[in-house]
């Protein structure tokens, strides 16, 4: 079913989550092992990461260097093919424009097309660690709104072969990335709506947030959305802090603020278990408020782990 269409059926926000494929080499029990816990909770769809392949350099006999191409996390359509099957529930997939020709990109929609999937989430994504900046693969997809571009046109029986006639269109609902606090790249909020609004335009039919811990910070981008004339849902992507480490990293790689009564708190702990403790107090407490505020789902970015969301989930849920 449409993700869009359950946000409009139900009565009171939904509950997702998002898993990461087990790295390369590992079962597909890890997955199962992370989604059973949560199962109660019905979550209305599970979004699937995707990690496009990177590069490395090999010395080989003689002194020169070979460049090896790696995938450490295979399987997304595969994994939601299983987990449809497994859990009888929406699996959602990541589609991005790194490491694709729109030739490949157009075949995995075939593929997701023939295995009953009705929802994509369509995103950029992120640079290799050997680039500085994204670099777009060789004849693929730029930015996340020529994606949803080219979605929206198989969707209405556009492929790339101008000579297919009578070809079927694919029927993809496609959601699309938002920042509360503003991308990275975008020079200010103002810039970011605007191309937030064209990948709208363009057949966006929903959006998933980044991580926040400050709820005002998705209240105020909800705000700005629709004076936008932004006016698909929005649903809020939730993380619970979990370990000394994130307290640094998680603001430098998602670039999302830890609110100061948050921080002072964390300040407080003297291990990751104690970090745990109040990250999950802190998430029960946004995860009430946006519930109080009727928002249409809480996405739980789970990063494969589902203690702590199950935690907070049977405190709101």
């Amino acid at each position: 079913m449409k993700l869009t269409q359950k946000l409009s059926e139900s009565k009171k926000p939904l509950f997702s989550i998002e898993i990461l494929p087990p790295l390369k080499g590992k079962s597909i029990q890890s997955i199962y092992d992370g989604i059973d816990p949560l199962m109660e909770f019905k979550p209305a769809f599970v979004d699937v990461t995707y990690h496009r392949e990177e590069y490395i350099y090999k010395k080989r006999a003689g002194g020169y260097l070979e460049k090896v191409s790696i995938r450490k996390r295979p399987g997304t359509v595969g994994i939601c093919a299983a987990i449809m099957n497994k859990y009888n529930v929406d699996a959602v997939p990541h589609i991005i424009c790194g490491g694709f020709t729109k030739e490949e990109t157009e075949n995995a929609l075939i593929d997701l097309q023939f295995l009953g999937i009705d929802n994509v989430l369509a995103l950029r994504g992120d640079s290799i660690k050997t680039e500085p900046s994204f670099v777009p693969e060789l004849g693929g997809n730029a930015y996340a709104i020529d994606l949803v571009k080219q979605i929206t046109d198989m969707n209405k029986g556009k492929y790339m072969d101008e000579d297919m006639t009578d070809a079927a269109p694919t029927d993809f609902c496609i959601g699309v990335a938002a920042y509360p606090e503003k991308h990275f790249e975008a020079p200010n909020m103002i810039s970011d709506l605007k191309n937030l609004k064209a990948k709208v335009d363009a057949g966006a039919e929903y959006v998933v947030t980044q991580m926040f811990f400050d709820n005002k910070k998705y209240f105020d981008f909800v705000k700005l959305c629709r004076e936008h004339n932004i006016h698909v849902p929005i649903i809020p992507g939730l993380k619970i802090l979990t370990g000394m480490k994130q307290i640094t990293a998680l603001p430098k790689i998602f670039q999302c603020d830890i609110p100061q009564p948050f921080y002072e708190e964390l300040e407080k702990c003297k291990d990751d278990k104690a970090i745990k403790e109040v990250g999950i107090k802190w998430c029960i407490e946004q995860s009430k408020e946006l519930v109080k505020a009727n928002v249409p789902c809480l996405h739980f970015y789970t990063m494969g782990t589902s203690e702590a969301t199950k935690r907070v989930a049977k405190e709101v849920f």
